[in-house]
């Protein structure tokens, strides 16, 4: 299976376009490319059972982000601060992420 390419890595700041956590931003925790996902901070919220742990003695039902399909998401350019599509461009042998409203370069966050 061919790898996918994704314009949003972990540490981008996205909004949400579509979906019940429409119009949120958060922070990108995580990012899964082999299913084209991403894991935003308080985002597509879920509640999950967790068995008693040496960790977690209790056990008990907790709150977890679920992954949310890149599609579904926009990266806001920490330059003009709006949520923006990513155009590619290569410099000196590697792509650089580009924003398509001001034109300006996106540094890799993390």
């Amino acid at each position: 299976m061919a790898q996918n390419k994704m314009t949003i890595r972990k540490g981008d700041t996205v909004k949400v376009i579509s979906g019940k956590d429409r119009g949120k931003t958060g922070k990108v925790l995580r990012s899964v490319p082999e299913k084209s996902r991403v894991v935003v901070e308080k985002v597509n919220l879920a509640k999950k059972a967790m068995r008693p742990t040496q960790q977690n003695p209790q056990g008990g039902i907790t709150t977890i982000e679920a992954p949310i399909h890149v599609s579904n998401v926009m990266l806001v350019c920490p330059s003009c601060g709006e949520a923006t599509r990513v155009a590619r461009r290569r410099e000196d042998g590697k792509l650089v992420r580009v924003c398509k409203k001001c034109g300006k370069d996106i540094p890799a966050a993390e």
